[in-house]
């Protein structure tokens, strides 16, 4: 639009966000105060009394918090945030609308903010873009570029008693590392100088449609690194400009591990990073197990690699990084030997790293599974029940409620209970129970000495609170 403001005059107005404690919109509100613009917002989470912590925190830093009943939109001048699936009914979004005032998406503030830096460095596929975010971030700060992070996810190396939630670090305006998303499409807003491309697999949208979206991302960042292991993302090779390859597998990727060089404990592994440019290697360790992490490692060598990191240096700075919350995050062990985790394994392939991370040490897996919403469960229930029943074995039980819900219109005519039945169908062992406080009660009655228990699942910080309650429970 010709009145749009330009992104030095955006940042003079003050903002305000509907759904301030999500996610997506908690890391962006924090880098837009650290702008120098006035924040406030308003969530139905707080109205609904849900981890009054969280917004304890966030009016510590400053942040003027409403109810969700249009209270806090008072100004044209103000700029109203909201994601893209939140209704007009809303009273944000009705109030809004009566004053003019500018309203833009999570994606397209990011977005801004992204294409305006001097360098943006994206990270984009269906899985593992937030612990690769953090990573990168991570190497970038301790290299001394000062980078801005924007994350969905606590980065453990940025909290302190201050920021407890450091899902966004702000740093200079030079440097902007971000994880971009492909489920909505808004991939297609960014213009990356550096792309890291992790994986192409079924979540949101259909393959055919994936490949479309990551293959124009990869044509429009100056410098891409893609994962060699992954065959539809090397497909999309062919459609980057420059490239950086990295993969565990692939002799050919030139940023890589040595073979035999792998050794993993339940907690963390080591290995030996191959730079096939110049014939180097590098002894990596890392604070986290499973596979997976070792390749989002790579990942993240190989993005600092295209934004002229040695090697050396990131492979040294990843034996400091400390993880995310809610990525193979381990709560505790009961005094019986039950270890209970955090995850926010949600799609097939992140449920799938996880079950073969704990599958990879001896001990039977109990795992919870909280579908994200009513829409996912439709889109990729299927693959979710197969994951489970191909992942885990007879010994093994997956527990799973109702899919989390908020409220809004959707259509929850499918739920849970198919998931179940379906992998019951595929020989595993799986058990619906409706209501979350339930299969906490049930999980814990079936817990017995050297169990690992997993509580996996998306778009709900209570989640944690019942991983902990769980494990108070257990002898």
């Amino acid at each position: 639009m010709s009145d749009f403001p330009t992104p030095d005059e955006l940042f003079t107005r003050p903002f305000f966000f509907c759904g301030i404690g999500g996610s997506g919109m908690l890391p962006l509100a924090q880098i837009v105060q650290g702008r120098g613009a006035s924040v406030a917002g308003s969530d139905r989470s707080r109205d609904q009394g849900r981890t009054p912590e969280k917004f304890a925190a966030l009016e510590a830093q400053g942040f003027a918090l409403f109810p969700q009943d249009g209270s806090g939109i008072v100004s044209k001048d103000q700029v109203l945030v909201a994601s893209a699936a939140v209704e007009d009914t809303v009273p944000e979004m009705v109030r809004a609308k009566e004053l003019g005032c500018l309203r833009l998406t999570r994606a397209e503030l990011n977005s801004i903010l992204f294409n305006t830096s001097g360098a943006g460095i994206a990270i984009a596929g269906t899985s593992g873009k937030s612990t690769v975010t953090g990573m990168l971030g991570w190497i970038m700060r301790v290299a001394g570029r000062e980078p801005t992070i924007m994350n969905g996810a606590v980065m453990k190396n940025f909290v302190t008693p201050e920021r407890p939630i450091a899902s966004a670090v702000v740093g200079s305006r030079s440097i902007y590392v971000s994880e971009v998303d492909e489920s909505d499409g808004s991939i297609a807003l960014y213009r990356p100088a550096v792309g890291v491309l992790l994986n192409v697999s079924l979540d949101h949208k259909s393959m055919d449609e994936l490949r479309v979206l990551f293959g124009d991302y990869l044509a429009r960042s100056r410098i891409a690194a893609i994962n060699a292991d992954d065959a539809e993302a090397l497909a999309l090779l062919p459609r980057a400009q420059q490239v950086i390859t990295f993969g565990i597998d692939q002799e050919k990727a030139q940023i890589g591990i040595k073979p035999g060089s792998m050794a993993e404990s339940p907690v963390r592994q080591a290995a030996t990073v191959m730079d096939r440019h110049d014939g180097s290697e590098h002894p990596l360790v890392l604070a986290m197990p499973g596979r997976h992490n070792l390749a989002n490692a790579l990942a993240a060598i190989a993005g600092a690699a295209c934004a002229g990191v040695p090697v050396a240096l990131a492979v040294e700075a990843l034996a400091s990084f400390a993880g995310l919350a809610r990525r193979f995050d381990i709560v505790g062990t009961s005094p019986s030997g039950v270890t209970v985790i955090d995850d926010f394994g949600h799609n097939p392939e992140k449920c799938a790293a996880t079950l073969r991370t704990l599958k990879a040490h001896p001990g039977r897996v109990i795992a919870f599974f909280q579908p994200h919403g009513y829409g996912p469960l439709r889109q990729m229930g299927a693959e979710l029940a197969e994951t489970f029943a191909r992942e885990l074995s007879a010994d093994d039980v997956t527990v799973m409620c109702d899919p989390v819900y908020f409220g809004g219109t959707v259509d929850r005519s499918e739920g849970t209970g198919r998931i179940t039945g379906l992998i019951t169908a595929a020989g595993g062992r799986a058990e619906h129970i409706p209501d979350r406080a339930d299969c906490g009660t049930r999980i814990a009655e079936l817990a017995r000495p050297g169990d690992r228990i997993v509580v996996m699942g998306a778009r709900d910080d209570t989640l944690t609170t019942f991983a902990r309650d769980i494990l108070h429970r257990l002898p």
